[in-house]
């Protein structure tokens, strides 16, 4: 190939590869002000696209208190009492028939108060684990209280509404307050 004949590029009607001239003229109707397309900086901020937010009202967040976790750190106290006393009463009233069955009253016992003594101390530290231990310690309870009526014992009247303690306490250290209150 000679350097004269230099092939030219293909052209396309998407890219200019040279400039072609100097700045097209303004038209007439568009005016000559060169001030014309400064926008204010309120006009800057404003789009046509996205309308403004309008500002709302946030009421303040309302700091937890204390009140539902001291009355479940209170009912799981009575629980593990009324939990203990009946246990007792049924380990005594059944030793001589069946040391298998009070053995595991017993022990039933034992993690109930482990459970709930345990959720309360982490409760009052404000943990939320306390909550979990709350409900395992008065679950455990409601079913030593199962075995006292399964057993057939003869019990006093006020015994048959001792299941309401842990039943109560289930439902305060589910409420949401308390698991605000317990925020770690």
């Amino acid at each position: 190939m000679s350097p004269e004949h230099v092939p030219e590029d293909p052209r396309t009607s998407i890219i200019r590869r040279n400039p072609t001239g100097s700045f097209p003229a303004l038209s007439p109707a568009l005016g000559t002000d060169p001030t014309m397309f400064v926008r204010t900086p309120a006009e800057r901020d404003q789009t046509s696209y996205i309308p403004r937010p309008t500002p709302q009202a946030v009421a303040p967040r309302r700091e937890a208190g204390p009140a539902a976790a001291i009355a479940a750190a209170v009912l799981s106290i009575l629980t593990g009492w009324a939990t203990a006393v009946i246990a007792t009463d049924l380990i005594a009233g059944w030793w001589r028939t069946d040391r298998l069955f009070c053995v595991a009253i017993g022990f039933l016992t034992a993690i109930s108060a482990a459970a709930g003594i345990g959720g309360l101390i982490v409760l009052l530290l404000q943990r939320r684990m306390g909550r979990l231990l709350i409900v395992v310690g008065a679950t455990i309870g409601l079913l030593i209280f199962g075995c006292l009526f399964l057993a057939g014992a003869r019990l006093h009247p006020v015994v048959y509404a001792m299941p309401a303690l842990p039943v109560a306490a289930i439902v305060l250290a589910l409420l949401p307050a308390t698991a605000r209150w317990a925020k770690g």
